[in-house]
């Protein structure tokens, strides 16, 4: 049976031996892609296996406006290194870089591209992975910020961006704002719940253990009714990931905090001990 670690209990031991390593919506190209913190945790962690579930590239944004500044082509560059340093890359793209749907069941310099795919855990668990906009039919035809509109989640994410900039002045560590705003709001959660529910029937019905997606910018770890639900999460708000254990074991990577407490460590280490 698969277990389960959400937040910050894992250790760091699990990041440097991780089986598999699951991210999602990235959005390079939009104004509010965290790629420092994703470039941040590819350094710090080890995988075999890299996953991407969808909305790597967000081509809707590029198509509405050009930004590409030198951090995003650096993960990108990062990105299409990883095969050639021995890692297995498997893409599944999403909603917002559709385009590559059109080279399905092809390696594209050595990435493999995929509408659905299999994982098997090392304790023998099977996981659906598929980025998950299929679903925005089945629970209610439009994508889960569709109620609260393009320009007023551009509005969210910009008080967002602001929020986490007064509060780095006060040496304050990031905090989604727009996440816990959606919390709040009974509209999204009532879409997610619906979401979560279609997502894992539907692995179920397939003959699954669970699902691994993202679309919706909310990352959870859940054993429901119907077996795992793994959603990765975002880059633009939450800045989370899941990892397979060398057990097995499935975590949720929250790592705007893991890189808090790394620095708090770092902190700590350096203040010199008092004679006995």
């Amino acid at each position: 049976m698969t277990d389960f670690t959400k937040g910050n209990a894992y250790s760091n031991q699990s990041l440097k031996q991780c089986r598999a390593l699951f991210i999602s919506d990235v959005h390079l190209g939009y104004k509010d892609c965290r790629a420092d913190f994703l470039l941040d945790l590819l350094e710090s962690v080890s995988f075999s296996t890299l996953y991407l579930v969808g909305d790597i590239v967000d081509i809707w944004s590029l198509k509405k406006r050009i930004y590409w500044p030198k951090m995003h082509q650096k993960l990108l560059t990062r990105l299409l290194e990883l095969p050639n340093q021995g890692v297995r890359v498997v893409y599944i793209p999403g909603n917002h870089d559709e385009a590559m749907r059109k080279f399905l069941h092809l390696s594209v310099n050595h990435i493999e591209i995929y509408q659905e795919f299999e994982h098997q855990t090392n304790n023998g668990q099977k996981l659906l992975l598929l980025h998950g906009d299929a679903f925005d039919s089945i629970v209610c035809g439009a994508p889960l910020m569709g109620w609260l509109g393009d320009k007023l989640y551009d509005f969210l994410l910009f008080l967002n961006r602001w929020f986490n900039r007064i509060r780095r002045m006060f040496g304050k560590p990031y905090w989604s704002l727009a996440s816990h705003i959606k919390q709040k709001v009974g509209k999204a959660q009532s879409y997610i719940k619906r979401y979560k529910q279609a997502a894992t029937q539907f692995a179920y019905n397939k003959g699954y253990d669970g699902v691994v997606c993202g679309h919706i910018h909310q990352p959870d770890l859940d054993k429901t009714e119907y077996g795992v639900y793994a959603n990765c999460g975002d880059w633009i708000e939450s800045c989370t990931c899941l990892i397979e254990n060398q057990y097995g074991d499935i975590e949720l990577i929250h790592w705007a905090d893991h890189k808090q407490l790394l620095t708090r460590h770092e902190f700590d280490n350096e203040i010199p001990q008092r004679a006995a």
